[in-house]
């Protein structure tokens, strides 16, 4: 019998490691189809209302690859003209950072910190720019999962349910929700808020005439990046760009572009919707949102934005319930 578990536990660690090695190139593109059809699927239960779950599923699939062609081929066009701009952008926004006298503990992690983003940004890059095969590849299997995800999605919902231990059922169900709300909170509020300035941001500094396609969009990324993070926000890219018409003598268009940011960036859209989407909180919080988005994108590129907030969120989860253990266990004591 011992002999026969082990042979079990053996085969069971090398299907485990062919299936990662199978699975992890491809892991990022799911991730993101997973991602985009949690924030489109309320979108998608209103649709199969009219037309079906697999003809609304369909349709959307559509939209995304489409929208995927022309991400592959804006890529191919502007990629160096996007990477040298937000490059420039980072390194100002860095600088300006480390000119406000911080102290000398925070000083070195911010000038850490801001090498290893360019670091890893320039490789994220590299990797794609001599390689247009598999970034194409990898737009063919998010949109595939895509749809898979959004026709199967309360399958999966029950599937995922099904596979809860019974015995530790309630921590389980905890680690769910935290998760959920994590991802509700992230997906559904800001971070689809953050695109959607990033998209305004872009169009404001093209029509303005404050760079080329590739420097607005890498303005339109900086502001969606500053957007999901506490205390700073999109209004530090507008501000930087009505600065710089200013500073040319420009001083109508910059008018127009403040009240354009204000109204439609931030502050204003913000406290409009703050009590939509509930307020970024600060403390503990914020610190979590800071390391989870930067540590993130720092260990697994763009799809840490996305697992690095959320796997602190289940770990604070879990120290709670530790906590609330061990005041359990004294109780009984």
């Amino acid at each position: 019998m011992k002999l026969e578990a082990a042979v079990w536990v053996v085969l069971s660690l090398i299907i485990l490691y062919l299936t990662w090695e199978t699975v992890s190139p491809i892991i990022s593109p799911i991730i993101i189809a997973i991602t985009l059809a949690y924030i489109l699927y309320p979108l998608h239960e209103r649709l199969s209302g009219k037309v079906g779950n697999r003809w609304s599923a369909f349709i959307l699939t559509g939209v995304l690859t489409l929208l995927s062609f022309f991400f592959i081929l804006g890529f191919a066009l502007w990629i160096n003209d996007i990477k040298l701009s937000l490059a420039e952008y980072v390194d100002t926004f860095f600088k300006w950072l480390l000119g406000i006298h911080l102290p000398p503990a925070t000083y070195d992690l911010t000038m850490k910190l801001s090498q290893a983003i360019t670091e890893r940004f320039n490789a994220y890059v590299l990797g794609y720019t001599y390689s247009l095969p598999k970034l194409a590849l990898q737009v063919v299997v998010m949109v595939f999962a895509f749809y898979g995800v959004l026709v199967n999605a309360i399958e999966v919902k029950n599937e995922l349910y099904s596979l809860l231990p019974p015995s530790n059922r309630e921590l389980a169900q905890k680690l769910v929700e935290s998760g959920a709300r994590t991802l509700h909170y992230m997906l559904r509020g800001w971070l689809l808020i953050s695109i959607g300035k990033g998209i305004m941001m872009t169009l404001a500094f093209y029509i303005y005439g404050i760079s080329d396609i590739g420097g607005a969009i890498a303005a339109g990324i900086l502001t969606a990046i500053l957007e999901l993070l506490p205390v700073v926000g999109g209004w530090m890219v507008w501000l930087g760009g009505a600065f710089y018409l200013y500073t040319i003598g420009r001083l109508g268009v910059a008018l127009a572009l403040t009240i354009y940011g204000v109204t439609l960036i931030s502050p204003l859209p913000d406290i409009f919707l703050v009590k939509k989407l509930g307020k970024r909180q600060w403390g503990v919080n914020a610190l979590v949102s800071v390391v989870g988005i930067f540590g993130g994108y720092i260990a697994f590129g763009f799809v840490g934005v996305i697992i690095g907030p959320l796997s602190l969120s289940l770990l604070l989860t879990l120290v709670e319930e530790w906590k609330e253990e061990k005041i359990r266990v004294r109780t009984l004591r």
